[in-house]
């Protein structure tokens, strides 16, 4: 009786020494899977054009020189009007994050400063100059210049960046559904995400 008993206590251990180390198995491959999805999903996103503007401005470039004192000037003269398309993007490809697998963790440490990229479009009005201070090169490139810095700051004062930004975020919630879909934890900028509405009160 005792030998049947010893028998039974010992194919109890194997089945339950066997059954564990088959769950472990188990539950690490299903780790493995889900951390390779994670890492999957996000090398998946590349750029992300998420904002585009359409910009007008007119220009009126002047440029004078004095031949023999004040008295006498050689000017040169152009109306320019630009339009021009602008896009805000962010290269989500080069976001910096880390997967822990042991703490079921996804951190996004950083995300990558937005695009700005502008094009212009220039049309040349009016152009007149004199024989002695004739339009050159020099003078188109002062004036791409002047009016991209113009452009740029129309752009920050616009809500072009704002709205890129919730785009943005809207888009790294997708991160905080698969996550949170898995039994995951998502950190951005070191703050744990607990709910989607959390995203818009982090710089």
């Amino acid at each position: 009786m005792r030998k049947i008993l010893l028998g039974a206590i010992i194919a109890l251990g194997v089945v339950f020494v066997f059954r564990s180390c088959y769950e472990n198995k188990k539950e690490d491959a299903i780790l493995t899977e889900n951390s390779m999805l994670i890492q999957e999903q996000i090398s998946k996103v590349s750029k992300l054009i998420v904002t585009e503007g359409h910009f007008a401005e007119v220009y009126n470039y002047k440029d004078s020189q004095q031949l023999f004192g004040p008295l006498i000037t050689a000017d040169k003269k152009a109306l320019v009007v630009v339009n021009a398309a602008v896009t805000i993007a962010y290269d989500l490809s080069m976001i910096d994050f880390e997967v822990d697998e042991t703490n079921k963790t996804l951190f996004i440490k950083n995300i990558p400063e937005p695009e700005v990229k502008v094009n212009p479009d220039f049309e040349y009005y009016d152009v007149t100059a004199d024989y002695l201070n004739p339009f050159e090169a020099a003078d188109y490139n002062k004036i791409k210049k002047n009016v991209n810095t113009s452009l740029l700051r129309k752009i920050e004062a616009s809500t072009l960046k704002s709205n890129a930004k919730n785009r943005l975020l809207s888009e790294l919630s997708k991160f905080f559904v698969l996550t949170n879909s898995m039994g995951w934890t998502l950190v951005y900028k070191d703050k744990p995400i607990h709910q989607l509405g959390e995203f818009q009160t982090i710089d």
